[in-house]
């Protein structure tokens, strides 16, 4: 583990460290071992990484004399349901936990936002470990305490604030994935550069090829310096009273192009955010916050590397602006009933906006139908 990037979330009696790094997966037990409270864990997985992954964590568990139980559900943001959360929570109880059982959150966003909130719920919080494997998990949803489920009124809108004990990000496990996931992961990647790190944003049009292509050196980097900046905004306001909305950039957007989709696989959750941004550049351009030449640039590296960034390129639905914005109207950002969007004076500069025309959001809407 000489490789290894350590980064601290400080939250005083919920701080926890952040693992980034080669081949951690094989070391989980030891891993783990001084943070859980018990003996025993249950891990969470699905039907496309437990068949990878499952006997690797497993081995090392036994090794280190936990005890384990496992349970596989099947993959993608289908299982962010109110029916699976209910049935797994059942399933979990029948195995008569108790307050020194850890849950292990084996997999991508889905798996890691389930999980989250099976934890902070079961017998009022137990602890949890997220062991994120694709690239979006990694440099976001694993982060920060966000756990939710999905609800057909919109994404995310049930769930809580509650953090993990530990999160190890193996970056070998990137190598899995299929180069459709790694692109969708590498749009939030992209999106802190945007809200926040000018200097970082450079870095990544010169060394955006190199991650895809899962150059260890730089992929992991890139994990670190995402991570670092979430962290910031989260210890600074953890339950997203104020400045952490920024991390939404492109979200309201995105999340009612996912919800028009029904969570199906003909958008991933980053596609969904690389055409949010764009749409959320195109409009602060057209409010004259923001400047052509950084909206053409923050646009331009999205498609470079072969992120969608017009709601017309997801194919298979007809679009309409109306019911975009019926669904942006039921985002967990709403207040006194208006929509409020993370916009951007240009790249590294995001801000809250409020007070926003309906009209201008529309016609930015149609723009990229």
């Amino acid at each position: 583990m000489d490789n290894t990037k350590i980064l601290d979330v400080p939250l005083g009696k919920r701080a926890y460290k952040i693992m980034i790094g080669p081949h951690l997966i094989n070391n989980t037990g030891k891993l783990i071992k001084g943070i859980i409270k018990g003996d025993r864990v249950i891990i969470i997985t699905d039907t496309n990484i437990g068949p990878l992954y499952l006997s690797k964590v497993s081995n090392s568990l036994q090794l280190s004399n936990i005890k384990f139980e496992q349970i596989i559900i099947s993959s993608g943001e289908v299982s962010k349901s109110f029916e699976r959360f209910q049935n797994l929570a059942n399933q979990i109880l029948s195995m008569k936990i108790d307050r020194k059982t850890a849950l292990v959150a084996l997999g991508g966003g889905v798996i890691g936002d389930l999980t989250g909130f099976l934890a902070s719920t079961l017998l009022r919080g137990i602890d949890f470990i997220q062991i994120p494997t694709t690239l979006l998990a990694q440099v976001d949803s694993s982060v920060g305490g966000k756990t939710a489920i999905n609800s057909p009124i919109g994404k995310n809108l049930i769930g809580t604030f509650y953090q993990p004990r530990l999160v190890i990000s193996d970056i070998e496990s990137l190598r899995t994935l299929p180069r459709r996931e790694i692109i969708s992961g590498y749009a939030e990647v992209v999106k802190y550069g945007l809200i926040y790190d000018y200097k970082f944003f450079n870095w990544l049009e010169k060394s955006g090829l190199e991650i895809l292509k899962n150059n260890t050196i730089f992929i992991s980097e890139a994990i670190y310096r995402s991570c670092e900046i979430k962290t910031d905004f989260v210890c600074n306001d953890e339950t997203e009273q104020d400045k952490r909305a920024l991390l939404n950039l492109g979200h309201t957007f995105g999340h009612a192009l996912e919800v028009e989709t029904k969570f199906s696989s003909m958008l991933l959750h980053g596609e969904a955010i690389s055409i949010g941004i764009s749409l959320a550049f195109q409009l602060s351009h057209s409010l004259g916050l923001c400047s052509l030449e950084d909206k053409d640039r923050a646009i331009s590296h999205l498609r470079s590397v072969g992120l969608p960034t017009k709601i017309k390129e997801i194919k298979g639905i007809e679009w309409d602006p109306e019911k975009i914005i019926k669904h942006m109207y039921s985002d967990k950002k709403v207040e006194n009933g208006e929509i409020m969007l993370i916009l951007t004076r240009g790249i590294g500069s995001a801000h809250i906006a409020r007070n926003i025309s309906e009209t201008n959001i529309i016609e930015t809407i149609k723009k990229s139908i």
